[in-house]
């Protein structure tokens, strides 16, 4: 299941327009995000979805997905298997 890992560190599940959490829509992964999305690839077959212009913006640092991606992640983000992303 996808999940928001948010910049103040809270976490909740994805859940989409329709009320369902199963492969939230690039709509709803733009909402998420705050703007157009970039895919950041992880181990373990998981993507991590981030605002594609959020450093430009000055998005609030995720502390949490910089460290699983390894580079400065800003802004909310989402978590999910690359199967559950269309």
């Amino acid at each position: 299941m996808a999940m928001i890992l948010a910049a103040d560190g809270s976490k909740s599940m994805v859940v989409n327009e329709d009320g369902t959490t199963v492969g939230p829509t690039l709509d709803d992964l733009q909402q998420i995000v705050a703007g157009y999305i970039e895919l950041v690839y992880l181990p373990d077959s998981k993507i991590m979805v981030v605002n594609e212009e959020g450093l430009l913006k000055g998005l609030p640092p995720n502390r949490e997905a910089s460290l699983l991606a390894q580079r400065p992640i800003v802004g909310d983000v989402v978590i999910a298997n690359q199967d559950e992303i269309d």
